[in-house]
């Protein structure tokens, strides 16, 4: 009889969050959806629960009750990339995973016939959860007979369980509480009022009276549960990614040669992804140099492609600019292809003023010819620090620009780098103070203090900042460090 087996990580972005940041472990810590004071809590952990705070609360709302909540966003791409990386690493434990569609971090992973290869399936479950708490991930693995079974075990059980037959899965299924189910708040709650609470409450009811009285995801839960209905294992099947290898006779040092070998290769590649209906997303070229070993390199097109002419103009730029410090001896192309989108040809589309198409492959030639970092824009971050309020993330792709209508023009601030110091001010407010050389003059007005203080888990922060208007009509944001004693100006408004 065929196993299978489901591995569920229960709160997978709280778990994320908690290991980007292991300093919020025991204290009330929360996703949200916007980081704002109406942002909705996803997910809360025990301590967050301990002091009243749930699932579905407004972030002010929550930190009224707890002032020392800790909360934050998980972009979707963040989720998205860790499960990827998870069913990869879940492969090296059964060939089979299917990630569970709109429940990040649960998986079903097919377990039949690996009682030949372990000692037993506890210990084949127990090296799962070994492998996961060594990413920092706790989980629970259910290995039984039913997809929907495992699943249902796995989240209101703790460590791993193995069921030995049909009917020992059933009868545990019966105790699951609903509430550990995906049913609806209204469904569930009005069930409750009638005293069914577990699963096994819930199959004593008339399938039909369930359909009629509750809806129809109350009625497929209740199928889905009796056995009535169980899907099959339904497996990813990752296609390994396109390659090209060359093993030269020589080794080549020149530039220009080793441009025609990487064309040679490069065209039946891209003729086998137009075969498959694909195009190139990101290329990665190996070079195998003589005494240095090997090296990687990484090109990615403004937009997916098959445009050869595009792709060695990239390579070309990203060759000379790093050069070749040793011989090469091996050339290899890995291409990851991704299946393109379908757009509707119009006959009179109207065309933006601005390329954003030429913009992006400009993009791309600057980011082929000086690394991946070259392109960066800046992202709004959870600091409460000016410099730590963003973080610098590459640009891949350049988005229409939506403006939003404003009343009057605002000024914009720039920032240094790092705040500059500045000489002592006087005490003579606030003429004779001279922030930078005699060609912008003495300071003339002053406005402030704006109090940013803070940073009492890493270090004391107490700044006082002002803006400082100059004889020349420069206006520079400057502040006193309380804990340094010193003036630093940190950027100007223009």
């Amino acid at each position: 009889m065929d196993r299978t087996a489901c591995v569920d990580i229960p709160a997978f972005p709280l778990q994320l969050l908690l290991r980007q940041h292991p300093d919020w472990r025991g204290h009330p810590a929360a996703v949200v959806d916007h980081d704002r004071p109406g942002g909705v809590l996803l997910w809360v952990n025990a301590p967050a629960r301990s002091a009243r705070i749930r699932a579905g609360m407004r972030f002010a709302t929550a930190l009224s009750l707890n002032a020392d909540l800790r909360a934050a966003e998980i972009p979707k791409a963040h989720i998205d990339r860790a499960l990827a990386i998870l069913a990869k690493r879940l492969r090296n434990h059964s060939p089979e995973v299917e990630p569970a569609a709109g429940e990040p971090g649960t998986f079903w992973l097919n377990a039949s016939g690996l009682e030949r290869l372990y000692d037993s399936l506890t210990h084949w479950a127990s090296g799962i959860e070994a492998d996961l708490a060594a990413q920092g991930l706790r989980a629970t693995i259910v290995v039984g007979f039913r997809r929907f079974a495992t699943a249902a075990l796995a989240k209101s059980s703790r460590g791993p369980r193995i069921l030995s037959d049909p009917l020992e899965e059933q009868t545990a299924l019966q105790r699951v509480p609903l509430d550990r189910l995906t049913l609806a708040p209204k469904a569930r709650d009005a069930l409750a009022k009638l005293g069914v609470l577990t699963l096994g409450q819930f199959l004593a009811l008339p399938p039909e009276g369930v359909r009629r009285r509750y809806g129809p995801a109350a009625f497929e839960l209740h199928r889905l549960a009796s056995g009535a209905i169980s899907l099959p294992l339904q497996p990813e099947r990752p296609v390994p990614p396109s390659t090209a290898c060359a093993t030269l006779d020589h080794v080549e040092t020149d530039t220009t040669r080793l441009m025609h070998l990487i064309e040679r290769l490069l065209t039946p590649l891209l003729d086998e992804l137009a075969g498959r209906g694909q195009v190139l997303d990101q290329l990665r070229l190996l070079f195998r140099f003589e005494r240095l070993g090997l090296h990687k390199e990484h090109i990615r097109p403004a937009a997916p492609t098959l445009d050869a002419r595009q792709l060695l103009e990239l390579i070309d730029l990203r060759l000379t600019g790093t050069g070749l410090p040793d011989g090469v001896e091996e050339v290899r192309l890995l291409a990851h292809a991704v299946t393109p989108e379908q757009q509707q040809l119009e006959l009179l589309a109207e065309r933006p003023r601005r390329d954003l198409e030429a913009a992006n492959r400009a993009l791309a030639r600057v980011r082929a010819a000086f690394g991946e970092q070259a392109v960066v824009r800046a992202r709004l971050g959870a600091g409460h620090l000016p410099e730590n309020s963003f973080d610098w993330e590459p640009l891949t792709k350049l988005e229409p620009a939506q403006p939003r209508p404003i009343e009057q023009p605002r000024l914009v601030r720039r920032l240094y780098r790092r705040p500059i110091p500045l000489p002592p001010r006087p005490r003579h407010e606030p003429d004779g103070w001279m922030p930078h050389s005699l060609e912008q003059g003495p300071v003339v007005r002053v406005c402030g203090p704006y109090v940013i203080a803070g940073g009492w888990w890493v270090r004391p922060v107490h700044r006082d900042y002002h803006f400082a208007e100059t004889q020349k009509g420069e206006l520079l944001w400057v502040f006193y460090d309380r804990v340094r004693r010193r003036w630093f100006v940190h950027g100007r408004v223009e």
